[in-house]
């Protein structure tokens, strides 16, 4: 277990086994450069930025420190036609209040790419999907890793076979949206952390690293003596300063239980673990459509917001099993704690 967590600390320039989940808005650079100083990786989540938001970014990062980071992204979702479901969904965003403007399209995928690969990081990194094999080649020719999200063996196969660099094992307990590739079956990928991870790392030949529920040195160490070789933390770092999320956010996620988190389609129509706020709750009540697909569902919100509805919360509220255990402390000092903690443990 040693070696193995020595050896991909070396390929990938950590000090510690820790990664910053890339959690799309809640990854400003302070943050990832807090984690990359404390001897993890820094991550940012590129789903709706533009390509010169990516290279802000990046610019930005670089400018704190040399420290390693990875740029995430999703795998667009095949296009749903059902005029029936945003229309229904529509209709129910209405008893919060009046929509606003709409906004501006998401930005290009294919032009998401080219932003990542300009801009060199150590990892690019992916979820709901694969990279298409050109594109794979481009990182691996330009010297950047690919680690991909899964959330079951089919998956974390696919991905080896496509040639990704390590596979980021995404346990149910993991805030945020679930990595499943296909978006149906996300309801019924439903395996626990350390059930996945032996399951991956028995059968994987590339390195895993363990996702959801880690937010101390306990998780830290369990996960590395199951088979993975790092962890990356998302919910453990959300209340950190340098995180700097809505106040409402921060304060859902205070003495949140695990059981009482909740996974939902109705911020972005795709599954995620988020706290029960009441506009969460509301889409559970007998008369709640289902939310429209992704990414008109996060379209629709999104307008809902702009027109200022009362009852609508401002941020997605994602939350894993962990939340209460996360805190306000600096992210550095989160990062260190836990390594150290689990240094010991380990020892």
């Amino acid at each position: 277990m040693q070696q193995r967590v020595r050896d991909f600390c070396a390929r990938f320039g950590l000090r510690v086994p820790i990664l910053q989940a890339p959690t799309a808005g809640a990854c400003p650079p302070r943050l990832a450069i807090a984690v990359a100083e404390a001897g993890g990786m820094g991550a940012n989540g590129v789903v709706l930025d533009r390509p010169e938001l990516i290279g802000d970014w990046v610019e930005r990062f670089r400018a704190g420190t040399t420290g390693p980071f990875q740029l995430n992204t999703w795998i667009p979702d095949a296009p749903v036609d059902d005029p029936g479901r945003q229309q229904a969904a529509e209709q129910f965003l209405a008893r919060f209040g009046e929509a606003g403007e709409a906004g501006p399209p998401s930005p290009d995928f294919a032009e998401q790419c080219e932003a990542m690969l300009a801009a060199r990081p150590t990892v690019v990194s992916s979820i709901m999907g694969l990279f298409a094999d050109d594109y794979v080649e481009r990182l691996h020719q330009a010297g950047i890793a690919w680690f991909a999200c899964a959330t079951n063996l089919a998956d974390a196969l696919a991905a080896q076979d496509a040639g990704a660099d390590a596979v980021v094992a995404q346990g149910m307990e993991a805030g945020g949206h679930r990595g499943s590739f296909d978006p149906q079956a996300a309801e019924q990928t439903d395996v626990g952390l350390f059930a996945l991870i032996p399951h991956l790392a028995d059968r994987l030949r590339i390195p895993v690293i363990a996702a959801g529920g880690i937010a101390d040195g306990r998780g830290v160490a369990a996960a590395l003596t199951l088979g993975a070789s790092a962890v990356q933390v998302g919910t453990a770092l959300l209340r950190s300063p340098e995180a700097g999320i809505d106040d409402g956010w921060s304060a859902a996620m205070e003495g949140l239980s695990p059981e009482r988190t909740v996974t939902t389609r109705a911020y972005t129509g795709r599954l995620g673990r988020t706290a029960p706020t009441p506009f969460v709750t509301a889409w559970t009540s007998d008369e709640a459509p289902l939310p429209a697909p992704y990414p008109v569902q996060r379209q629709l919100v999104g307008r809902w917001r702009r027109g200022g509805a009362a009852g609508l919360d401002r941020v997605n509220h994602w939350a894993g099993q962990s939340a209460a255990l996360a805190t306000t402390a600096p992210a550095g000092e989160i990062v260190t704690r836990m390594w150290t903690d689990a240094r010991e443990l380990l020892a």
